[in-house]
């Protein structure tokens, strides 16, 4: 065999398995997104996130999670955690928010965020985060799973960690609109459809009780919706009478046909815009 075959050969090898990802310079930032193909974590500068103190309505999801984040910080044990509920309740900035409160007490902790669809990869990731010193909060917004998806195994891997365990420095925070993952009618046809009903979904049900803490997160109350924007208004300097703030917000929503942390920000963006104020 020549050496231009040899060499095919090794190539063609070397697409199918591909070279460890190197290690990024991790002491520069605070945050990373793992990219795939090939294999990679890109540092943020600056991470898209609001202060703490304004999420209002969240309050025990808030101290739970921010304790628990503190103790992962500080070197002891922690429980991943799923944050579930309602679309624009503050599930994913609130994990945001509480990695930037740990980062102001004074505590190292790095921030990961891995897409849905790059689960499969998670195995690749742990082994290089399982090899340093810092601590890693792996991060996966609107996680959900479909009929026919089979990444939900390779989540098995995050949360339970194989014959080699999660790596004591990696705790997994996830947000979904789903309690279980999945969709409710997805359930109920498995189960209406399988020769054992209760096994037929249990594999893919029993994920979510893996995570050692549920957040739900409900609807708002619209004194809770007005609380927000007020909030949003103090501190970011918007001056606004209560009367027109109060009406104005109620007619935002009523457009939007929904009522949640998300569009209280979006009637926030637009008072700030027409007051000639950054945010």
């Amino acid at each position: 065999m020549d050496d231009v075959a040899l060499n095919r050969i090794a190539n063609a090898l070397e697409r199918m398995s591909p070279m460890p990802a190197a290690a990024p310079d991790f002491s520069a930032v605070d945050g990373f997104v793992w990219h795939v193909d090939p294999d990679r974590l890109e540092p943020v500068a600056e991470i898209n996130r609001v202060a703490i103190e304004l999420l209002i309505g969240v309050d025990r999801s808030r101290k739970t999670l921010l304790a628990n984040t503190i103790q992962f910080a500080r070197g002891l044990p922690a429980n991943n955690a799923l944050l579930w509920g309602s679309r624009g309740m503050g599930k994913s900035s609130l994990v945001k928010a509480v990695h930037a409160e740990v980062l102001k007490r004074g505590l190292p902790l790095k921030i990961v965020e891995l897409q849905r669809e790059d689960l499969p990869s998670v195995s690749r990731l742990m082994n290089l985060l399982r090899v340093r010193r810092e601590r890693f909060l792996l991060f996966c917004d609107d996680l959900s799973f479909s009929h026919d998806d089979q990444h939900y195994k390779s989540l098995k891997a995050v949360l339970d960690g194989g014959i080699e365990g999660r790596p004591d420095n990696v705790v997994f925070y996830a947000t979904s609109n789903r309690r279980h993952l999945m969709p409710r009618d997805m359930i109920e046809n498995e189960r209406s459809s399988a020769i054992n009903p209760s096994e037929a979904v249990e594999e893919k049900v029993s994920l979510s009780d893996r995570f050692g803490l549920w957040l739900g997160f409900h609807p708002c109350t619209q004194d809770e919706y007005l609380a927000m924007i007020r909030g949003y208004c103090n501190a970011f300097g918007v001056v606004v009478d209560a009367e027109t703030l109060r009406a104005e917000a109620i007619e935002w929503q009523a457009t939007r046909g929904a009522r949640s942390g998300r569009v209280a920000w979006q009637y926030f963006t637009d008072l700030a815009g027409r007051k000639g104020v950054s945010v």
